[in-house]
């Protein structure tokens, strides 16, 4: 196996740019619907398109990735975004604005899937769960710096603004990759169907469950990406102000990581650590929920970034350890099933509109999941121990 690393900044440069991306979007979405004369809820479809396109991008650079490199697919990816987020910086309408955005988040699942890959090449268990530990921090801190920026260049432009920032932004990091990105696919890598490998993931009932949290946990903080601008907007609030929330979530996602490294070390169970997230979700839930008519909602989303930052270290750390001959591929399938499910998920959060019954819902749901696998295990071991009595 090639034993060059890549460097821990770029690694979390390419993790952020996505959520940077995405989130630099969110404060824009009051002026894309005033340019191009939409409702709310229309504008709000560029987030749930971003995840589903994001979601297909995934599959075809995972596979990528074992076909003709890691770093050669990420530097693809990388002048795809650029060539798209042109294209939409001057689309004429909305649908055109909406096919852009949409190919920009095909080329944006470089930054996840194949960075993903090439931490898991070189690393596993403790300090694999470690380096997303680390990695989730810096991810927590992309919010504030998006939000900041897409707020500034909105109030100070609009979304042709917004968009102009992104290609500049990702034209410094595809040099960055150029120079510095290693390859480190390994030579004797299996070259399994697609297909070979999504029929042993479909029956196995871990990554169902990985799967299904990690979509859930997703939609739970984009959510209020999503909804959170219109929400201010009726309250009175600039988009200024919105992008100063994002300090709040930062701080709740960077303690959530920062608390997650300390019980790593500690050797605390991670399902046990995953449970305390599900149970902050719902009751961040039910905060939005009980300040949800006064522009202090936001508060309780703090919760949500700590939940996120427990969460996501843990899920993504123990996902594909039965797949380490195939990781590419796998990291693709594992990628397309659950941002399906945020951008399906977010869909259907931006018809229904409330903040407070995505987070009880998404909260809810998850804590069943954690229950239902602990049921499980339990079960699965008593039948074992009866078997050998």
């Amino acid at each position: 196996m090639n034993i060059k690393k890549i460097s821990i900044p770029l690694a979390i440069a390419l993790l952020m740019f996505p959520q940077l991306i995405e989130t630099m979007y969110s404060p824009a979405l009051t002026s894309i619907k005033n340019h191009f004369a939409v409702s709310a809820e229309n504008a709000a479809q560029g987030l749930s398109i971003f995840f589903m396109a994001f979601a297909f991008g995934v599959v075809f650079w995972g596979r990528l990735c074992d076909v003709i490199g890691r770093r050669n697919s990420t530097l693809a990816g990388l002048t795809l975004f650029i060539i798209s987020a042109i294209f939409t910086y001057f689309a004429s309408n909305f649908d055109l604005f909406l096919f852009g955005f949409g190919s920009c988040a095909f080329g944006a699942a470089v930054g996840s899937v194949c960075t993903q890959t090439i931490l898991r090449d070189s690393f596993e268990g403790a300090e694999l769960a470690w380096l997303f530990s680390i990695a989730a921090t810096s991810i927590g801190i992309s919010p504030v710096i998006g939000m900041l920026i897409g707020s500034w260049l909105t109030s100070h432009g609009d979304y042709t603004w917004v968009f102009a920032a992104m290609i500049l932004l990702v034209a410094l990091l595809f040099i960055w990759s150029s120079i510095q990105l290693p390859e480190t696919k390994p030579e004797n890598i299996k070259r399994d169907s697609l297909l070979f490998v999504a029929n042993k993931m479909i029956r196995d009932s871990h990554i169902w469950y990985i799967t299904l949290m990690i979509g859930l946990t997703n939609i739970a903080l984009f959510s209020y990406y999503n909804i959170a601008p219109f929400m201010f907007e009726q309250l009175g609030a600039s988009v200024k102000f919105f992008g100063y929330t994002g300090f709040v979530l930062a701080i709740g996602s960077v303690l959530g990581s920062l608390i997650n490294i300390k019980l790593i070390r500690c050797k605390i169970n991670s399902d046990f650590i995953v449970f305390i997230a599900t149970v902050l979700m719902i009751i961040s839930g039910v905060g939005v929920y009980l300040l949800q008519h006064t522009i202090w909602f936001f508060i309780p989303m703090a919760l949500i970034s700590l939940s996120f930052g427990l969460t996501l270290p843990n899920l993504l750390s123990t996902a594909l350890t039965n797949y380490r001959d195939h990781l590419g591929s796998a990291g693709a399938l594992l990628g397309l099933s659950y941002y399906l499910i945020i951008g399906f998920g977010l869909d259907l959060v931006a018809s229904v509109g409330s903040l407070a019954i995505t987070l009880l819902a998404c909260g809810s749901c998850c804590l069943l999941l954690v229950c239902s696998k602990k049921f499980i295990a339990t079960t699965q071991q008593r039948n074992a121990q009866t078997q050998t009595n």
